[in-house]
């Protein structure tokens, strides 16, 4: 499988670590972002991180940070032929008991709501505009998202909104490269996973949690040249069968992106 290089964001919080980690076992290149210059840190302890792993420190909630975060990768790799949306913002910074406790529309302040759309909307979709061109250049792209189930999409403000926001524009992407070699697809966990994200005083039990490392085995299948033309689909890792072969794993845990069956709902300019 050729090597790629592959633009990772909240490369060092739990799910980032652990795609880091499957990525480089596969041969890759990893350009890894984070603002959290200790935790990327840790991420040198990985095999293949001192070759093809790059520390970047950046806060993505603004658009000069992600264009100094593309401007690094390329400085280090040149091409960036993929780009993993997983940077994130927990409800434990509204309040640590907000995942038990959810914030009413009273409490949300506006500042609460642009940072958390800055992370999960701007963030990726300015990423994603300034890698884009070198993609089509090359024929080859890959865009991961990491949205959320939509339990939570129903469940809690402002995460929730923002995830579905992602979730959308993933749609729209898909649709819009779909005549192209660059895939878009959606990655998610399909539940709570065990990450410092969730707070202790979210009321779950960790120990039903999901596990980071369901992440890695479809993440580097969608980084793979078999992974060619399966786009515009919503990956549910803790569905993922390891037993099967990794195109029958991501065909069996997967679904169209977004809401389709929800189409024949609309009334659509008829005379």
């Amino acid at each position: 499988m050729p090597s790629r290089v592959i633009l990772l964001t909240g490369a060092a919080g739990g799910i980032g670590t652990v795609m880091a980690e499957a990525l480089l076992a596969a041969g890759h290149a990893v350009a890894a972002i984070d603002r959290d210059a200790a935790g990327l840190g840790k991420l040198a302890a990985i095999p293949g991180a001192t070759e093809r792993l790059h520390p970047i420190v950046a806060d993505l909630a603004s658009e000069a940070g992600c264009l100094q975060a593309v401007a690094a990768a390329r400085t280090r790799f040149d091409a960036i032929d993929a780009v993993i949306n997983n940077a994130g913002v927990g409800m434990s910074s509204v309040r640590p008991d907000a995942e038990a406790h959810h914030p009413t529309i009273e409490e949300l302040s506006a500042e609460q709501y642009d940072r958390f759309l800055a992370i999960f909307v701007r963030a990726p979709a300015t990423l994603t505009r300034a890698t884009l061109p070198g993609m089509k250049a090359r024929g080859f792209g890959r865009i991961v998202n990491n949205t959320t189930s939509y339990l939570t999409m129903l469940r809690v403000m402002p995460y929730g909104a923002a995830k579905a926001a992602l979730e959308a524009m993933s749609a729209v992407w898909a649709s819009e490269l779909a005549a192209s070699r660059i895939t878009v697809n959606v990655l998610v966990p399909g539940g709570p996973t065990d990450t410092p994200m969730i707070s202790d005083r979210s009321g779950w039990p960790r120990e039903k949690m999901l596990r980071p490392q369901i992440m890695g085995p479809p993440v580097a299948w969608l980084m793979s040249e078999e992974a060619d033309g399966f786009t515009g689909r919503r990956i549910t890792a803790a569905r993922w069968d390891t037993k099967l072969a990794p195109a029958a794993a991501a065909e069996r845990a997967s679904r169209a992106i977004g809401w389709p069956e929800l189409g024949a709902d609309a009334v659509w300019l008829q005379g």
